[in-house]
């Protein structure tokens, strides 16, 4: 009989889940096992979700656990911690199209409505934080702040609603549905971030595209300082968004 202590945790990058599996037929080195854990957690985070498992079978080998226990099928079997943390690493980091998907699946927009809670949704938690909800820049547009990102998948729909589907706000894994919600929380601080994510959304969601343009081209805003959507294109910086984003909040 081998017994198999496994961890595992969602990789959305490649679409799967990982896992490390650690088998004997004698006696697990659970010592061992438990510094790899407290590796996986010092790189990744103390707040990475990860999970663990231990099973027994007739053989110290993978497909012998895949065969016994169909929940382990499709998933991507990693030799070593460091590539373990290596793939997790690539989900800690959000980007602004990840925000734009999640706020698809709670708030109909149009592409200048969406680019407005985007930004509204980094600027609050930015200022609450002082730190970066996602990595991508933001500029200042004609029509306000603008990630490109966002602009450059959106833009095609112009003034109508932008239809959702399935690769729009899902990502796969191992042949399962898995929410956008939880790449927002698989990414640092990622409860933290979904919170100030729903709280923004709840403020401003019910406001219209032009409503919410109002409130960034006021007087003194990040976007009037930055250029005013002058054709310049300037970058709205964190630190200007910390110092004069409360002129333009509710």
């Amino acid at each position: 009989m081998a017994r198999h202590f496994i961890i595992m945790a969602s990789a959305y990058s490649i679409g799967k889940r990982i896992v490390l599996d650690y088998s004997d037929t004698d006696k697990l080195d659970m010592d061992s096992i438990q510094r790899d854990i407290d590796y996986i957690f010092e790189k990744c985070g103390k707040d990475v979700p990860i999970s663990t498992h231990f099973i027994q079978t007739n053989s110290v080998s993978w497909d012998s656990v895949i065969k016994l226990d169909n929940f382990f099928a499709k998933t991507e079997l990693v030799h070593s911690k460091e590539k373990f943390v290596e793939l997790i690493m690539k989900d800690r980091n959000l980007n602004s199209l990840d925000v734009a998907k999640y706020i698809l699946t709670k708030v109909p927009c149009t592409h200048l409505k969406l680019e407005k809670l985007v930004y509204m949704c980094y600027a609050d938690y930015l200022c609450d934080t002082k730190t970066k909800l996602f990595d991508d820049k933001i500029f200042a547009y004609k029509l306000g702040p603008v990630i490109k990102n966002v602009y450059q998948k959106y833009k095609k729909n112009g003034n109508s609603s932008i239809s959702v589907e399935d690769d729009t706000i899902m990502y796969n894994e191992s042949n399962k549905k898995m929410p956008i919600r939880s790449r927002i929380l698989s990414s640092k601080d990622g409860i933290k971030k979904l919170i100030s994510i729903d709280k923004t959304l709840d403020k401003y969601s019910n406001f219209s595209a032009s409503y919410l343009v109002g409130l960034t081209h006021k007087d003194s805003t990040p976007w009037s300082i930055s250029g005013s959507g002058n054709n310049s294109y300037e970058e709205i910086t964190d630190d200007c968004i910390i110092k004069f984003h409360n002129i333009e909040t509710i």
